[in-house]
């Protein structure tokens, strides 16, 4: 009887403690995300956000850590995207974006800025504004089109890459079939301060990472 009685103590405590662990392998089950996935998860939401969509934030992933450049009206929303992208999954951020409060319309060490595309001959200049009155830059035009592109269902099963210099923008990677080739040509013209957009896209499966 004796022997029993600490038997039964002894599955009662362990009992509670195995359901953590269940819960725990079940989190790590989940798939993760490559690192274009997990950029154009980000781009897409920060585009959806109305406090950041007329922002000019340029996003890049590598290896699970996600880079955020570019320019946003106010401190908090610096921390904002930050949140996003963690939300996305990134496994570290690195928070480069400048905001409007301390640097007014001085854009400093931000790549695809206005002042940069004016220095570099660019056509466009710094008077070129958007439809919600945001300065166009190459970071801009690129979240932009990274959101679009993400939100498209055409393209379901591509990998484009985006990368805008001076207002030109180049897609690469790999799409399904023609017409998401054409679709996505399409949505690249679309977006407002495009000059031009070069087209490295390939018809074919996804490449495996």
């Amino acid at each position: 009887m004796k022997l029993s009685a600490i038997a039964a103590v002894a599955m009662l405590a362990a009992g509670p403690l195995a359901r953590p662990a269940l819960a725990q392998s079940s989190a790590t089950a989940q798939a993760k995300l490559t690192d274009q996935e997990m950029s154009n998860l980000i781009a897409k939401n920060i585009a959806a956000d109305k406090t950041l969509s007329a922002d000019a934030i340029k996003v890049s992933v590598n290896n699970g850590v996600a880079t955020l450049t570019g320019m946003v009206g106010k401190e908090a929303d610096k921390a904002n995207a930050e949140r996003i992208a963690r939300a996305a999954g990134a496994i570290r951020v690195e928070n480069n974006l400048a905001s409007r409060e301390k640097a007014g319309d001085k854009v400093k060490g931000t790549a695809g800025t206005v002042g940069d595309a004016t220095k570099k001959g660019a056509k466009k200049t710094k008077d070129a504004v958007s439809k919600t009155g945001e300065a166009i830059t190459d970071g801009w035009i690129t979240t932009r089109i990274k959101g679009n592109l993400a939100g498209e269902v055409a393209l379901e099963g591509s990998d484009i890459k985006v990368d805008v210099k001076d207002n030109v923008v180049t897609l690469s990677g790999t799409v399904p079939n023609a017409t998401a080739h054409a679709r996505a040509l399409t949505i690249g013209k679309e977006v407002e301060g495009v000059d031009r957009v070069v087209d490295k896209l390939i018809i074919g499966p996804k490449k495996v990472k």
